[in-house]
């Protein structure tokens, strides 16, 4: 007899999380194909395995039997694959973060995650694109924007200050009005979440018509431009905190209106949790932020 083991195991994803959204969500497929194989198995073992009313599921007698006689086994073979996946792929965890992040807050710190972890090779993909964590093989992603994205882990990471910033050559550290930056060429990235027009209705300043700016697509570019003496950048101060350290870049307008945001976001599918090197490295960005959290912005 053949045994139809998509079906058992999407039957028992449905039984576990009690809806068919959920299972399809978990397993990455639709409720629609999640509702066949539910229907093929039923009709395999020739019983009824869900009572169903409107969006409301449960399992019946008879499907809280199966479901108790299975789970056991299934969790063994699910625990056993992902630690033969770990095995196999322990040498490299694939990460795919967003570039300015990557840029000017990982690859300065991810070399005391190899020394903790020197079984596991780093792959940094610094990249804004949402991966397709299977198709493209990404253990997590470090992601910038709203939070807001469905069926997936997301874990706030990183809370950031957006201010004005530049070198202190261009202009000294709290030396001017927000009326003052008129003055200066102004730039910021076209992806940020807070932009100048933003900033300047915060700080009650009506902007004229036009004033000199320059636009990257990359947070990093502008700090890096404004680091030259290129101008004054608007962008997050953690982020900039190497510049900043390094004295390349200041905040020049004396109280600048508070921003702060949720700016990056650790995302993977929740299967990826139960992998040992993803949850290494969350572990370990978990205590890095923590770290900048104890001794403040400085």
């Amino acid at each position: 007899m053949t045994i139809p083991y998509r079906a058992i195991a999407v039957f028992h994803a449905v039984a576990r999380n009690g809806s068919l959204t959920a299972a399809g969500v978990e397993l990455s497929i639709t409720p629609s194909a999640v509702h066949q194989q539910v229907h093929h198995l039923e009709s395999h073992l020739g019983v009824k395995l869900f009572n169903r009313s409107g969006r409301k599921i449960t399992l019946t007698e008879v499907g809280e039997q199966y479901y108790a006689d299975i789970s056991a086994e299934i969790m063994h073979i699910e625990n056993s694959t992902i630690k033969l996946k770990g095995y196999r792929d322990i040498k490299t965890l694939s990460i795919r973060a967003a570039p300015t992040f990557a840029a000017c807050w990982l690859n300065g710190r991810i070399d005391t995650f190899l020394k903790a972890n020197d079984d596991i090779e780093v792959h940094i993909d610094g990249n804004s694109e949402p991966p397709h964590f299977l198709d493209e093989r990404v253990d997590i992603d470090i992601r910038y924007g709203s939070g807001i994205w469905s069926g997936l882990y997301i874990e706030p990471l990183l809370e950031d200050d957006i201010m004005p910033l530049c070198a202190p050559h261009v202009a000294a550290s709290a030396s001017l009005t927000p009326d003052d930056l008129f003055e200066f060429r102004l730039t910021h990235s076209i992806k940020n979440m807070i932009h100048w027009d933003h900033w300047f209705s915060l700080a009650e300043i009506q902007p004229p018509g036009r004033w000199r700016r320059i636009l990257f697509d990359r947070g990093h570019m502008a700090l890096d431009f404004a680091a030259g003496g290129g101008g004054i950048a608007l962008e997050g101060r953690r982020v900039a905190q190497k510049h900043i350290d390094q004295g390349r870049l200041v905040c020049p307008v004396d109280q600048p209106p508070l921003i702060r945001r949720h700016t990056h976001w650790i995302v993977c599918p929740y299967q990826n949790l139960r992998i040992p090197k993803v949850r290494r490295f969350i572990d370990w960005l978990r205590a890095e932020i923590m770290k900048v959290e104890t001794l403040g912005f400085h």
